[in-house]
């Protein structure tokens, strides 16, 4: 009975919920970027400010290096190396998340499902850049000379570097199974049977 208990909770804790955060603080946008690990994918949440009302490309970069502002993050993360395009295409860039839309304050609310992206493996974002363009996001299909690369989405307004959420900022999922991790392991220890 210990033994299953134990293998549950080591169970339980690789499914907590991950989360991360990216503060927009390199460029003449700002704002603030949650990544929330669901079973369907990626949740991403948050809002940017700063921006010309309309659409914006808004992408994951290679590099979470901000020395020279946003430039210096590189170009969009493709560890595949295949051709730029929207976030429901069957070819793109893993950092291809689209567009934001900015309202007539100049503020988008961002509200993205994508289950390419992730917060761990091959995929991971940990450490790379979140960054939004001054123009909208072709998706691929505009024609113009950038488009399969960058999707012609213009200069770079805004960047920061996407780190690990601390638990007291998340949803309270990973503090709920650390906890009844806890409590078991305890119990175990208590009764003298430490069984893996």
């Amino acid at each position: 009975m210990l033994r299953f208990v134990f293998g549950f909770c080591l169970v339980a804790i690789a499914c907590a919920q991950e989360a991360a955060i990216s503060t927009l603080t390199s460029g003449d946008a700002k704002g603030t970027v949650y990544f929330n690990k669901t079973s369907d994918g990626i949740l991403i949440t948050g809002f940017i400010s700063g921006l010309t009302e309309g659409d914006h490309g808004f992408h994951i970069h290679s590099f979470g290096d901000l020395t020279n502002g946003c430039t210096s993050t590189g170009s969009h993360f493709n560890p595949h190396n295949v051709n730029h395009g929207g976030p429901n295409s069957s070819v793109r860039h893993v950092g291809d998340l689209g567009n934001i839309n900015a309202n007539s304050s100049g503020i988008a609310t961002i509200d993205i499902l994508d289950s390419i992206i992730s917060l761990s493996g091959e995929h991971s974002i940990i450490g790379r850049a979140v960054l939004v363009h001054a123009d909208p996001d072709d998706l691929g299909l505009g024609g113009y000379e950038d488009s399969l690369t960058t999707g012609h989405a213009g200069a770079r307004v805004g960047c920061g570097v996407v780190g690990i959420l601390a638990e007291s900022e998340s949803s309270g999922s990973p503090r709920i199974v650390n906890s009844l991790f806890s409590i078991v392991l305890t119990s175990i220890v208590v009764a003298g049977r430490l069984v893996f």
